[in-house]
């Protein structure tokens, strides 16, 4: 099932949002929920032929958005992101660090090549997202939020495969409540978000190798992108203005507690 974007019940008007890993999948329907709220969107992602598509889609319905490329390995790319999306469009207010990778091994089979990389993107990465632009808020005295894409492979790992996967989005828990920490006396509110499992470029790669697994779920579904609408604006938004180093579970009862 497909959802239309929501009316704008959070106004960011006035906002600028960079969203990481913008060319497909959740990062995607991220970018066009803030734009369509009222938010200036800068898109990152290594596919600048997407993020131009989406820029154009953004723009078309009379948003504000600019594509730049970043390549989530590289420590000068992420720094180099920031700095442009200012540049274009003002001090970044709202991060959302989406980009992220799965490895989909079973940690004995995994290449050192591959760990580098799934620490770079999945950890590393939001790392220094996350300074940068906490940097400039602080130096302009500015108040700002933070997201974090988790996942519920944060709190729940089978055994099957993944484990280093499961390893990075704990550790993006961590970050996000120890920054939160570190910055609630700058204004800058720190949260994450850990979805279950829900549709995206992502997962349909496991799902060819794995079978439709929403059988084994209790509700027989995998989640919709547009479902984490309310959650992702209930945390860039003044609803949550006192809530800081929280990680928000949306898996639809996917999993035990």
């Amino acid at each position: 099932m497909d959802y239309p974007l929501p009316n704008a019940s959070t106004d960011l008007t006035g906002q600028i949002a960079l969203v990481t890993g913008a060319s497909s999948g959740l990062g995607l329907r991220f970018a066009k929920v803030l734009a369509a709220s009222g938010a200036k969107v800068a898109l990152c992602a290594r596919r600048m032929d997407r993020l131009e598509a989406l820029a154009e889609e953004i723009r078309a319905s009379g948003g504000e958005a600019v594509a730049i490329a970043m390549d989530a390995t590289k420590a000068e790319d992420l720094a180099g992101a920031v700095a442009k999306a200012e540049a274009a469009l003002g001090t970044v207010t709202i991060l959302v660090n989406n980009a992220g990778i799965p490895d989909a091994q079973r940690a004995h089979k995994m290449d050192l090549e591959l760990v580098d990389r799934v620490l770079d993107i999945n950890l590393r990465a939001p790392w220094i997202m996350a300074v940068e632009v906490a940097k400039r808020l602080i130096e302009a005295k500015k108040p700002g939020r933070i997201v974090n894409i988790a996942s519920e492979a944060a709190f729940h790992y089978s055994g099957n495969g993944a484990a280093l996967y499961s390893v990075t989005k704990a550790a993006v828990v961590r970050l996000t409540e120890t920054l939160a920490v570190e910055w609630s006396r700058n204004h800058i509110n720190v949260n994450a978000i850990a979805p279950g499992a829900f549709e995206s470029e992502m997962l349909a790669g496991m799902l060819e190798r794995m079978g439709d697994i929403s059988q084994h779920m209790p509700r027989k579904r995998l989640g919709n992108p547009a479902q984490l609408d309310s959650t992702l604006l209930f945390l860039v938004g003044p609803a949550s203005d006192a809530v800081t180093g929280t990680c928000v579970r949306v898996d639809d009862g996917q999993h035990g507690r």
